[in-house]
């Protein structure tokens, strides 16, 4: 089953290619696709949480000698709110994109190859196939943030594409020193050979993928290229990217910096003060904004850093929370790209000097975006409340004060820059201006879309729920975190209990 979520979107997008001069049998084949991989990814979460983890030989070759796939909580849980993004996301674009940018240039089977790749990214089980899968996401991504280029996304998408690039090149010599040292890729078998290793080579293997993953997540300082690169692409676009790449790269820190690279060497620390710079910067980028996409954009970077806090803590509480703050940010920062791309679509504009006035015009745009907002800043009960009271908590609990006053002066400006969007937009008087829309110059509206409405308002009420069942909802966190914690039921489901000895 678990081989299903990569498989079916790759096949739809064959499908879909096959099938180009029929609009509405492309419509259906990219909604009916993500549609089975969320009902595919809730049932591999009741598996994996049930059983710890589950894994797929493919090819009935035993580990580490073939291709390992695996699902346990974490990346079940990830593979099944990434699913619901990509529907919801879908029925946004459905409303959003114009003939030219969903047909022509073969938005639907682009779509479904990153799916695909994301899928691939949480399931696999070893360092080479998770090169590959990241390959398989960018490639789509390269083609979806250019797509419909103007001069400017031109610009940003080369960006984009060399940085990850380079980063691609790192990983993949990476891989290749990890071989060398270890003779596998396969991440079970590394966790026991890793060990065996010389703790300063050890350490530079575990600081090398640090940068690679750091690179595609985000993080300090290696997040340049994020805020020029996002706000270029179609709305919709924007708005995955800006809920699920840098997550598919905070997932890998995760994912290895537990299973390969146990605390020990002073990675804790290190990592502690990434996550501090990384909500710092992220957050003083976005108050020097004044366009709604930009601001959005460096706040990613600012919540990147939550998530990096609670890897850096390395105790069952602490990634608990950073698994919590990930499902949280995924919903919430999603939304409020759906929210920005409906402003910028009914008015022409996102540049808060040329808004105003969008609360009286559309109060339930006002609605969405204060919702999200309050989330993302992180006042109760909203679900960034639940997501921050628990880091802080145990942040406090080890003594980690300096992080910890951080993350509340961040939420803080976060909730700030908040109100500078919700004073340059919503509030106020509508501007005697005239917007450019799709190259048409015509008179400021707020005309909101029924399908983007629609979805947008599912996401935030996704959030709210999210907020509401904060206590089964962390439970399940707990139990992902147990899994990252200790590794011994990861590496035995993979290699089986005969061949597991952990130094």
């Amino acid at each position: 089953m678990i081989v299903l979520p990569i498989a079916v979107p790759l096949v739809a997008a064959a499908l879909s290619l096959l099938l180009s001069r029929w609009r509405t049998a492309q419509r259906a084949i990219s909604v009916l696709t993500c549609v089975a991989v969320v009902v595919l990814a809730t049932v591999i979460l009741f598996e994996a949480d049930a059983n710890t983890a589950i894994v797929s030989q493919l090819g009935g070759w035993p580990a580490p000698f073939g291709i390992t796939l695996i699902a346990d909580r974490f990346a079940a849980i990830m593979l099944l709110i990434s699913s619901i993004m990509t529907v919801v996301v879908l029925v946004y674009a459905l409303g959003q994109l114009d003939d030219e940018r969903e047909f022509r240039l073969h938005f639907h089977p682009v779509y479904l190859v990153l799916s695909a790749g994301i899928s691939a990214s949480f399931l696999t089980g070893d360092l080479f196939n998770l090169f590959v899968a990241f390959e398989v996401m960018l490639i789509a991504s390269y083609v979806l943030i250019t797509l419909g280029a103007t001069r400017g996304q031109i610009r940003a998408g080369m960006t984009y594409v060399v940085i990850n690039l380079l980063a691609s090149t790192l990983f993949v010599a990476a891989v290749a020193f990890i071989y060398a040292a270890t003779g596998t890729v396969n991440m079970a078998q590394l966790a026991i050979r890793l060990a065996e290793l010389p703790d300063g080579l050890r350490t530079a293997l575990g600081y090398l993928l640090l940068v690679v993953f750091g690179v595609k997540a985000g993080i300090f300082p290696l997040f340049f290229w994020l805020p020029d690169s996002y706000p270029a692409a179609p709305a919709p676009v924007t708005a995955l990217f800006a809920g699920l790449l840098t997550k598919v790269g905070v997932y890998t820190l995760i994912r290895t910096q537990t299973l390969l690279f146990p605390p020990g060497g002073g990675s804790s620390q290190v990592i502690l003060i990434i996550a501090g710079a990384t909500m710092l910067i992220g957050v003083l980028g976005a108050i020097a904004q004044n366009d709604i996409k930009r601001i959005l954009s460096f706040h990613i970077i600012s919540q990147i850093g939550y998530m990096i806090f609670g890897l850096g803590l390395f105790t069952l509480a602490g990634i608990a929370g950073a698994v919590y703050y990930i499902v949280h940010h995924i919903v919430v920062k999603t939304s409020l790209f759906l929210v920005g791309g409906m402003i910028e679509t009914a008015s022409g504009s996102g540049t808060l000097r040329n808004l105003g006035g969008v609360a009286r015009r559309a109060p339930v745009l006002g609605l969405l975006f204060l919702t999200a907002a309050f989330s993302l800043a992180g006042l109760p009960p909203f679900s960034g409340f639940v997501a921050k009271l628990a880091l802080i908590q145990e942040g406090l609990d080890l003594q980690r004060g300096g992080i910890v006053a951080v993350s509340l002066l961040v939420s803080l400006l976060t909730l700030f820059s908040m109100t500078k969007i919700w004073g340059g937009a919503f509030w106020g008087k509508p501007q005697d201006v005239k917007g450019v829309i799709d190259g048409t110059e015509r008179p400021l509206t707020m005309k909101l879309n029924p399908l983007m409405l629609g979805a947008t308002t599912v996401l935030v009420g996704l959030s709210v729920v999210i907020s509401v069942a904060a206590t089964p909802l962390y439970a399940l966190s707990e139990r992902a975190a147990e899994t990252l914690v200790d590794r011994q039921p990861y590496i035995e489901a993979v290699l089986g209990p005969d061949q597991v000895a952990l130094p």
